[in-house]
């Protein structure tokens, strides 16, 4: 496999001819913030728009997980523009999601709590803050499976995952703010074509969807 040489904040690292920055910077040992990534998915899901990184030469910020490496590129992973475009993608989400981290199977090995420590933000932010509404329904339909919308980042990883591993039933329905993760015909988990291989909640970065099954 070919390799370059890039430079990611002043040092040379490394990289496979190809790849992405996110990815080489993981490999790396770099945390860029993200909640969309999976290696797999080509091309990349690029939804989240928590990974913005600085290339020297280029006017524009650029999402590293969409981003391939270059030989000779030189890569800037915290400048305050970074942190800027960071800090409101995440306000966003975090605006959207319903915060109760506490209750949520997922504390502690939450990456939506990894990403607010890494930028400094709190869970519940007053900036950008919409009104949340009255909360959806939790979908306990499922033998295996408990879908909470309210807790959904929309990244996507489920639905790329059940598209192309095991062509099941999630998929995106609705847009804008009413978006969320459903089946077809917006049926209960219960009652979709759903195979219960629990991919969906293995790459869930939050606990929107989560195994009744303990591991």
């Amino acid at each position: 496999m070919d390799m370059v040489t890039i430079t990611l904040d002043g040092i040379q690292v490394k990289a496979r001819q190809g790849s992405r920055i996110l990815e080489t910077a993981m490999d790396a040992g770099v945390y860029i913030p993200h909640l969309c990534f999976l290696s797999e998915a080509d091309p990349p899901i690029g939804a989240c728009r928590l990974c913005f990184v600085e290339i020297e030469g280029r006017i524009d910020a650029v999402t590293a997980c969409t981003t391939p490496v270059a030989g000779g590129m030189i890569v800037r992973t915290n400048t305050p523009r970074v942190d800027r475009l960071r800090r409101t993608a995440a306000e966003l989400i975090i605006a959207n999601h319903h915060v109760d981290c506490k209750a949520c199977a997922r504390n502690r090995s939450c990456e939506l709590q990894k990403v607010a420590a890494h930028l400094k933000l709190k869970l519940k932010p007053q900036r950008l803050r919409k009104t949340l509404g009255e909360l959806k329904p939790v979908d306990s339909s499922h033998p295996l499976l408990t879908y909470d919308p309210n807790k959904c980042v929309l990244c996507g990883k489920c639905v790329w995952i059940c598209e192309h591993k095991v062509s099941g039933p999630l998929n995106f329905a609705f847009r804008g703010f009413q978006t969320r993760v459903s089946t077809f015909d917006q049926r209960p988990l219960g009652e979709s074509k759903c195979d219960s291989c629990e991919e969906c909640a293995a790459v869930c970065p939050v606990g929107a969807l989560v195994s009744k099954v303990a591991k």
